[in-house]
């Protein structure tokens, strides 16, 4: 018995001079994708803030507290040759597909899908609603066809999934006999459509919402001044003003859908004055979408600027002629890292899935546009580099998280921050040099420095609330029965004692518990200072292992 005393005293105050001495270390979680395809999408192992100290060759500074604009999502365009070449796969493989693209804790976590309003160039035929001349009340229109065929199945799948995946419409063209050519490419809206033309976006949106599924935003043309796709139509700034604040933006209001947005322009970053003469004439417009296939992704900033509206950036394909190198990084540069630095509340690439020869296509759509994945059979999808272009950020920046300031001491590497909605942090970051750089990242104190492989983007995880971490001073311990459990005893002092979990952690790295604060009734008391007093049973691997607590604010 004496001797059980002795070690029991011996042992409780090795443990308390460890707890008190400890520091918690925030723990940094590193994803990799490299151009080589050594590492894709993949894990690394752990690394830990540490003080404010080391060199590295490059420094990114992040500062929390200077925010800018909140994320509405990242994804796809989910053409309805891509539904269609999905709906090709066997049941259990489409599920693991989409599960794999989707879901937001084991998948690629995609939360935002770009469709068509009738074909778009990646359909398999060319198709509208309504093909009844002068139908003005569109008494024949119809989802019937390839929509409900294949998209509108497998966007409902989709939704199982994840509930809360945004949609976007667009329309490459509007019935023929709508047109002033008559024909699906070039052309432009006759004057005396506007109203049935208006009438087709509020039937398209209540046809959609019969099917359980609601559209989060429109745009009301595809590539406005492109007139040469399969589909297509031409459409000049004041024509598609004009027809938003006299036609479209009062019919939806009086359809009922004044909360889904409308989205002007939706084309490339080399005209920034048609989205800003719409933007700045309708009330009615939310902001502007972009693409890249010609300009600077700037534009998007130089729009926001002159407008004080939001900016998307919608599409960007990766063709069947490129390698993987050249698009992840030309991509993770422009597409991904620059348009969110430039405002963009979306990054969406084109297109979600091909067959084999990239299609399906209409007769004059893209016949090199790589999708995400490629579906060769009923059992057999390959990921392409888009599917790494869009999960380097999807995956871990959540809908509703905020960038945040950040800065680079190199330009060729470059870097966009994120606070989530769940308090975690998300730093992604991609090395252009040739060579592996040292990066040393520091924030509030505290840096980590890590060694990034040439041509590579890295996605940075951990969480970061305030006043979430400290150290757990043991008030009382005393040993069990079982020597090997020890109940602790805290005080945790703070602004905010509404914490969601407790982890007590040995020195080597170990979880010794891990539970819900808010599960158990172990937090005894809270005073009004926040000062929290709490007893927690904690499983010890050796008789002379240290612990600190880690809490996790709601």
């Amino acid at each position: 018995m004496n001797q059980f005393k002795n070690y029991r005293k011996s042992y409780l105050v090795v443990l308390s001079v460890c707890l008190l001495a400890t520091s918690f270390s925030q723990t940094v979680t590193p994803w990799i994708t490299s151009a080589d395809k050594s590492k894709l999408l993949q894990q690394q192992s752990t690394v830990n803030f540490s003080s404010n100290s080391g060199t590295a060759n490059v420094t990114i500074n992040l500062y929390p507290a200077t925010t800018y604009q909140t994320m509405d999502g990242f994804g796809f365009c989910m053409t309805e040759g891509s539904a269609e070449v999905i709906s090709s796969l066997s049941v259990a493989q489409q599920s693991s597909l989409l599960t794999e693209l989707f879901d937001v804790s084991t998948g690629l976590g995609i939360s935002v899908l770009r469709i068509s309003i009738g074909a778009s160039d990646l359909s398999s035929s060319d198709y509208s609603y309504d093909e009844t001349s002068g139908d003005a009340t569109m008494a024949n229109f119809s989802l019937s066809g390839p929509d409900l065929t294949y998209l509108i199945p497998v966007l409902k799948k989709v939704l199982a999934i994840n509930p809360t995946i945004k949609i976007l419409a667009t329309p490459w063209s509007p019935p023929r006999w709508m047109k002033s050519n008559s024909s699906w490419v070039g052309g432009s809206l006759n004057s005396t459509a506007y109203t049935a033309y208006a009438n087709y976006f509020v039937k398209y949106l209540n046809a959609m919402k019969t099917q359980g599924i609601t559209i989060w935003a429109i745009t009301p043309q595809n590539e406005p001044e492109n007139p040469n796709n399969e589909p297509s139509m031409s459409m000049t700034a004041s024509e598609e003003t004009n027809f938003i604040n006299n036609n479209l933006g009062p019919a939806m209001a009086g359809g009922g859908f004044s909360a889904v947005k409308i989205i002007a322009y939706d084309h490339n970053c080399d005209d920034t004055t048609y989205p800003t003469y719409v933007c700045n004439n309708s009330s009615y417009v939310d902001g502007a979408a972009f693409h890249l296939y010609a300009g600077n992704i700037s534009a998007l900033t130089t729009v926001k600027n002159a407008t004080g509206k939001n900016v998307y950036f919608t599409e960007q394909y990766t063709a069947s002629t490129g390698s993987f190198s050249g698009d992840f990084g030309w991509h993770l540069q422009n597409v991904v890292l620059g348009s969110s630095n430039n405002w963009a509340k979306t990054v969406i690439e084109w297109n979600l899935a091909t067959n084999s020869s990239f299609g399906p296509h209409t007769p004059g759509g893209c016949n090199t546009c790589q999708g995400a994945v490629t579906i060769n059979s009923s059992t057999a999808y390959f990921r392409n580099v888009s599917y790494y272009i869009i999960g380097q950020i999807s995956k871990f920046v959540q809908p509703g998280a905020v960038r945040i300031q950040s800065s680079s001491s190199s330009s060729s590497l470059m870097v966009s921050a994120f606070k989530n909605p769940d308090g975690t942090m998300a730093v992604v970051a991609y090395n252009a040099n040739s060579s592996i750089q040292s990066v040393r990242i520091a924030v509030n104190g505290q840096a980590f420095v890590y060694s990034v492989p040439a041509s590579s983007a890295v996605t940075f995880i951990w969480n970061s609330s305030p006043n979430a971490v400290s150290e757990v001073p043991a008030n009382r311990i005393s040993l069990s029965p079982n020597p090997g459990h020890t109940i602790v005893t805290f005080k945790l002092s703070g602004s905010d004692s509404n914490y969601k979990s407790v982890s007590f952690i040995t020195l080597d790295g170990k979880i010794a518990l891990n539970q819900p604060v808010s599960s158990e009734s172990s937090i005894n008391s809270v005073n009004v200072s926040g000062l929290v007093n709490g007893v927690y049973l904690v499983k010890m691997d050796g008789m002379n292992d240290c612990l600190y607590g880690r809490f996790i604010k709601q």
